[in-house]
């Protein structure tokens, strides 16, 4: 998404990631045939609520007879689409209040330290990555006979699976504006969160991705003055030059993340949780899912 340059005829570039499948897909696809018949081009970013979000599209979206008229193409997403059921192989590791290893599958566990709280989430039973982006999910109790790999016995055991897995708010996440219920939203009216991560949110609406570079042109704009901070005037309103799919941009940089699935990833969540740093005084024992950022950075 490329804004108009600012007061100093700097460029602004805000790059972002879309989710990858099983999630939002709907969304997504409608995102991407939007882009494609650049239809951003020429709207506006038109609200910015302090320690909330940044939302753009048309200005004029609410205004029948002056709204521009959106590609036949595009899909009506059900809100069942808010969440996708659990299919195994879709994570190999979760974070949760019992699994202090960050372990999926069963295994032996030393005892938590004293200070121990877990990687609970009072939105969710347990939390993992994807494709390096934050789900919560739901869990349920299974009983299932299991082998002790020591010994070679086998013995009924609990587990608690996941059941349906969904995209979670955080920091810089990009989520889909709608109207009421039943009303899901195209993906033509967007925001990006700028505050603290609106949890309630989850489920709740859209998430079709994240924010990668480019993030202090949303953040630092002027609050809106008008109720929910969108702006009273259309000079108010930072203009939006273009918005492209990646692909259609030949200057874009590559991307890369720290793979959620590695050894190295669970050793930082870990250590979010757990400081061990000289400034620390006392380790936290937990962290939130929004705390354990996935790290990205340009391929160099």
């Amino acid at each position: 998404m490329d804004l108009a340059p600012d007061a100093a005829q700097r460029p602004r570039r805000v790059v972002i990631q879309l989710l990858p499948a099983p999630f939002s897909q709907g969304w997504v696809g409608n995102i991407r045939k939007l882009a494609a018949a650049h239809w951003w081009d020429g709207t506006s970013i038109n609200r910015a609520q302090d320690n909330y979000v940044v939302q753009w599209g048309d200005p004029d979206g609410e205004d029948k007879t002056k709204a521009k008229r959106l590609p036949r193409s595009l899909s009506v997403i059900a809100q069942s689409e808010y969440v996708v059921p659990y299919s195994v192989g879709l994570f190999a590791k979760r974070w949760d209040q019992e699994i202090r290893d960050a372990k999926y599958q069963f295994v032996p566990v030393p005892p938590p330290p004293a200070n121990w709280n877990g990687f609970s989430d009072p939105y969710s039973k347990a939390f993992s990555f994807v494709g390096g982006f934050p789900v919560g999910m739901t869990l349920a109790n299974v009983n299932e006979m299991t082998t002790d790999s020591r010994t070679g016995r086998s013995f009924p055991a609990m587990f608690s699976v996941p059941t349906s897995v969904w995209p979670v708010h955080c920091y810089g996440t990009v989520g889909v504006g709608r109207n009421e219920p039943p009303d899901t939203g195209t993906g033509a009216e967007l925001y990006a969160v700028i505050g603290h991560a609106p949890r309630q949110l989850d489920r709740n609406i859209a998430v079709v991705g994240r924010v990668i570079e480019g993030m202090e042109h949303l953040s630092t704009l002027p609050r809106g003055t008008g109720d929910l901070g969108f702006y009273k005037t259309a000079p108010e309103r930072t203009p939006i030059r273009s918005i492209r799919n990646g692909t259609d941009v030949p200057d874009l940089p590559a991307f890369e993340y720290l793979g959620t699935e590695s050894t190295s990833f669970a050793r930082y969540a870990d250590a979010r949780a757990n400081r061990r740093d000289a400034f620390y005084i006392q380790p936290a024992g937990g962290v939130d899912i929004c705390n354990v950022p996935v790290p990205i950075r340009r391929r160099k």
